[in-house]
This record gives structure tokens, sequence and C-alpha cells, in this order.
């Protein structure tokens, strides 16, 4: 993306993308422009030797007590969606962080982690002050985080949750309200817009903005994907913020079909035809037009340039 373009050059990588976009983007709100986004974005750091998660699937965890040495391995190639770290996501120049938080049955009071069929050895709290630590080193760019699933949460966690994001972000923090643009965040020294999908939560805190919704497919092939995403665009975009997930997802008959197979084999081969779809996409305020973008491993090809360089579409 040339610097007519009003963003940074192909050599300079995404990691200020934000900073560098044409000052005519500066007051375009964040929800009508193009956002690069990981899906299931801590997946990297799922551990083979955590549980599986009882309340995906009672089934897959009575095999996993069972059997482990077997079914661990095998749900943990079907679950990771991310090879690259938060760092190296958000160095990418991803700026939507998808976070499954959970806390795991007879774990520690106080320790969260993130879960994607079974637990990451990361836990939340550290996960979110890194992400801090990079906003630090750089100011200008602006993060949204999606706070989802909360498996195991009580409302006792949920409190201890939203301290640490209070207590590590700080005035980073975006309050909600009418959704900003980059020029009205830069100017308060705002980084962070925490989506967080428990309902009583954010009607207790102001620094919490309501779920943002999430286009899953719920698809093993790319073609039948892209027609429920074109399908839910004909039926027009939400008001707000909102994600479009090129995700692809497995089932119980095509794991079965593919022994050796993993989420990452059946992903790579289909990112040419999802690529196709991203840089056909055009944001703005259109009914028809796309936001959020999120993907899986999102490293492997040219998706999160694709997803910024639709922003060129609304010079």
């Amino acid at each position: 993306m040339g610097a007519a373009g009003g963003l940074q050059s192909p050599n300079c990588g995404n990691s200020d993308w934000m900073a560098l976009l044409c000052p005519r983007l500066w007051d375009v709100p964040l929800h009508h422009l193009s956002i690069p986004g990981s899906h299931d974005t801590m997946t990297y750091c799922l551990s083979r030797k955590s549980p599986i998660s009882q309340a995906r699937s009672r089934l897959l965890h009575l095999l996993g007590r069972l059997a482990p040495c077997i079914t661990g391995p095998m749900v943990l190639k079907w679950s990771v969606t991310q090879a690259l770290d938060v760092k190296q996501q958000l160095d990418e120049g991803v700026r939507y962080l998808d976070l499954r938080i959970a806390h795991m049955a007879g774990g520690s009071k106080r320790n969260l982690h993130f879960v994607h069929m079974i637990y990451t050895t990361a836990l939340v709290e550290d996960t979110l002050t890194e992400i801090s630590e990079w906003l630090e080193s750089h100011p200008r760019e602006v993060v949204i985080l999606a706070c989802r699933n909360f498996e195991g949460m009580t409302d006792e966690l949920h409190e201890y949750l939203v301290g640490c994001i209070r207590n590590i972000f700080g005035d980073m923090l975006c309050p909600r309200g009418a959704i900003p643009t980059l020029r009205q965040l830069w100017a308060r020294g705002q980084q962070v817009i925490v989506s967080y999908e428990d309902e009583a939560s954010v009607g207790r805190h102001a620094e919490l903005w309501p779920g943002i919704p999430y286009w899953w497919g719920d698809k093993v092939k790319s073609q039948a994907l892209l027609h429920y995403l074109e399908t839910m665009k004909s039926c027009g975009r939400p008001g707000g913020l909102f994600v479009a997930g090129i995700n692809l997802t497995e089932n119980v008959e095509y794991v079965l079909a593919h022994p050796s197979g993993s989420l990452e084999k059946m992903t790579l081969p289909n990112l040419p035809s999802l690529s196709a779809w991203v840089r056909e996409q055009r944001p703005g305020p259109g009914s028809r037009c796309t936001n959020i973008i999120a993907g899986d491993f999102v490293g492997a090809d040219t998706f999160v340039s694709d997803v910024i360089g639709l922003n060129l579409k609304l010079l």
C-alpha cells in the first residue's frame, strides 16, 4: 500500500497502520473503517495438559479423562486457530482481539485463562498487561478487545476481571458512547475499546461496551462460508461495530474423514478464495459495507494488509 493512498509502504509492516492513515480518514468513526481481527486470538498457547472444557462437549470431556493421551492431542490440533502470539498479531496489524475467557474448574480462585475447547497456559491478567505495554509503545494505535465466552465465571469473577481491565489500561480506556473517530481518541489519549458479553457487567461499568456482533458461518467449506457472509450482508449491516468472520469451522464428520488433519490444514488451502472475498469488500456506512474482518492464522498470507487496504476505497 503506497504512500499515495495514505497508508504505510509495503516494506514498513503494519504495526502502526492507524497512525499512518490518510488524515482524511481520521474523522471516520471506527465502525465505518476496515479493521483486521484475529478469531480466537489466544489459541496459540493452548495446552494439551489442560483438561477439555466440559462446557463445550461433555463427550470429549469424558474421553479426555478416560484417554487423555489420545483425546488431548486430537482436540488440540482442531482447536488452534493462531500461530502468532498476541504481540506478533499486534505487530502484524491486527486491531480486534477475540478473547474467550474462562475460569478453569478446580483452578486457582482468581486465575483466569483463555479457552477454545481446552485452556491456555497464558493467564488473562498477564496477557492484558502485554497488550497495555504494546500500546504504550504505539501511542496512536487503537485496539478493540472482545471479552467473550465467560465459561465458569461468577459475578465475583466478573468484578475481578473488570477491576483488572481498569487497573491495567486506566486512562487508555474509551468509555461507551458514540463510536469515536481516531482523531477523537488521539485527542483524549484513549486506545482501548472493551466489548464485554455480559450485560449485567456492562450495566455496572461505563468502561465496557456491549458485545460486538460476530457473523460466524459455522461452515467447513469456503464457498458455503462466503455464501453465508453475502447473505448476512444482504440483510444489512448492524448500526455499530461488527465482525465478519472468515474462519472455517470443522464438524465431526469432517474430523472423522480427516484423521491426520487439523484446523490449520483445513484453513490454509482455502485462504486464496477467502482473501479474494476480502479484497472485494468495502468499508463505510452503506448497508452492504463491512467493518471488522476476523480470520484464523492471520500471519499466513496477505489477510491483514488486504483488510487495511480496503480503507483506500473511502478516499
